[in-house]
């Protein structure tokens, strides 16, 4: 089966059910979950990434196209994740946004200064979610496709 070129593949990394529910709904909203992985927390998003623990049989070359990583995690937080990831030469291409609640300006200068592509504060209704993220969506088509050709 050929994949289609709008197809995606998001890693969405949180650890609040509500916010996965509330994510998923508005990808769906938006036709963008074709492919979506959830990590619970720091370390699954990390085994997902460089296919380790109970992702060693992925490829690394398998993805994610994007990662919506919060900072705020169990286990690892949301910025070790992404320090380790813009850290690797495999995949600091990767675009990353960072979705979280954290309004701390020392969160936001620090996440771009490691390379994350945007910075978005999750909204608290579903309607102005559903808008970000269907912003987020066309982002993120834009960057896969330029980056296959």
């Amino acid at each position: 089966m050929m994949k289609e070129v709008n197809e995606i593949e998001i890693l969405l990394v949180e650890d609040n059910q509500d916010d996965v529910v509330m994510t998923l709904r508005a990808l769906r909203k938006a036709d963008l979950a074709h492919r979506v992985q959830v990590a619970r927390d720091g370390v699954e998003a990390l085994g997902f990434i460089f296919c380790q623990g109970a992702y060693a049989g992925r490829k690394l070359e398998q993805g994610p196209k994007l990662i919506l990583l919060d900072l705020k995690l169990p286990k690892i937080d949301g910025k070790e994740v992404l320090e380790r990831i813009k850290g690797d030469g495999r995949t600091k291409m990767i675009p990353v946004v960072v979705l979280t609640s954290s309004e701390e300006q020392k969160d936001v200068i620090y996440s771009y200064k490691l390379g994350v592509n945007s910075y978005i504060l999750k909204p608290v209704n579903f309607e102005g979610f559903s808008r970000a993220v269907q912003k987020l969506g066309i982002y993120g088509l834009m960057l896969s496709q330029s980056s296959e050709l």
